[in-house]
């Protein structure tokens, strides 16, 4: 598939690939064993112009595409699925405040982003509100030309490390669904703290971090568009963020098969390599046709939202094919390395966890389900 790409596009490949090769590799493993995160890739992302592919060049971007975007997602996804889903996430506020923001926000704000000087992070879930976005509870209260933000946001993809917050909260209680407004938030306001950093099954180099607001004041011109768009503004940048996961998949799913693939070459019984036995080399035609429906769905829905057509049934479609083929790439992957897989040592078993968590941020993959038969013409 890649051979349809233009040469911008196989650039960003090339770049991705190299980028992630040398920094990211080395370290994964022993990052993810200590749940650690560096932070000093961000810097380095910026410096190689990979946080900007779809910024305006005004704020320091490279001006290009959604499908740009989600071929470095992949590369970096090939290599870690935690770090891409903190870059993913990082891009979140950019887009969000470029789409929705003013002049000053954006000047403020996403030229940081895009360098690496500061990282971003999305806070809509709450404990007692995930997929039922028009659930929550925090409360943001206007006075003397602040909005007082109390509550709690959970599961928040960069934690304390972020440095820019998109935060979603209510505005006016009589309105479930036009009740809510979002706001940005900067990372050393007063009252503004990390709470539980969860321990997780994978994706350990990617902090998940409960944040407590208390009292924090935020200033009117932090408001994002107008009140009552808190939902509209989750709801499309969740659009976007469907298509970043499945393209995290993807990169996931590639890795699994192609360390699954050159095991079954190496690996003899018998007398002869297992890839010679069907059972093996059945399971890998499978595994790569479904990661080749998975990249083609992915870049279908990305081609039409830079089309600017519209791509909500697409990016589910995309994003539920991918994750749950890659928990299905990944389990098979762990099955043909046999008791080698369920090793740490051979990584495909860090692939497999890493895959669970995909099925089910950015909506459930029952939730993908509703948004698509909802869609259905």
């Amino acid at each position: 598939m890649n051979n349809l790409l233009t040469d911008t596009q196989k650039e960003i490949v090339t770049m991705a690939a190299k980028f992630a090769a040398k920094e990211i590799a080395p370290i994964v493993e022993a990052d993810e064993k200590n749940s650690y995160f560096r932070r000093e890739l961000f810097y380095k992302l910026g410096e190689a112009g990979l946080l900007g592919i779809t910024a305006d060049p005004e704020w320091g971007g490279t001006g290009l595409g959604t499908l740009e975007y989600s071929l470095l997602l992949e590369e970096l996804a090939y290599y870690s699925g935690g770090y891409a889903v903190s870059v993913s996430v990082t891009n979140l506020p950019q887009s969000i405040i470029d789409k929705f923001g003013i002049r000053e926000q954006k000047e403020k704000y996403i030229p940081d982003i895009v360098s690496g000087k500061k990282i971003g992070a999305f806070a809509l879930t709450e404990p007692s509100s995930g997929s039922d976005a028009t659930g929550i509870k925090m409360k943001a209260e206007k006075k003397d030309g602040f909005y007082i933000l109390n509550g709690v946001k959970q599961f928040i993809t960069n934690g304390e490390f972020a440095d820019i917050f998109i935060v979603i909260a209510r505005t006016n209680t009589e309105h479930r669904s036009k009740g809510t407004s979002a706001f940005i938030v900067e990372k050393n306001t007063p009252g503004l703290r990390g709470g539980k950093l969860e321990k997780k099954m994978g994706m350990r180099v990617s902090p998940t971090q409960e944040m407590i607001f208390e009292n924090v004041k935020v200033p009117e011109k932090n408001l994002l568009a107008q009140e009552g768009m808190g939902i509209q503004i989750p709801f499309t940048a969740l659009d976007s963020g469907r298509l970043s996961i499945a393209s995290i998949a993807n990169g996931i799913s590639r890795a699994a098969l192609d360390r699954a693939h050159k095991y079954s070459k190496e690996r003899e019984q018998f007398g002869k390599p297992i890839f010679d036995f069907q059972g093996v080399s059945f399971l890998l035609a499978d595994m790569a046709t479904e990661l080749e429906a998975s990249r083609s769905l992915m870049r279908t829905a990305a081609m039409l939202k830079d089309a600017g057509h519209p791509f909500t049934l697409q990016a589910s479609m995309a994003k539920l094919h991918a994750t749950e083929a890659c928990m299905r790439i990944t389990t098979d992957a762990v099955q043909i390395l046999g008791g080698y897989g369920y090793m740490e040592d051979y990584i495909v078993e860090r692939y497999m966890r890493e895959a669970k968590m995909l099925q089910i941020v950015e909506g459930t993959s029952q939730i993908q389900r509703l948004v698509i038969s909802k869609n259905l013409n």
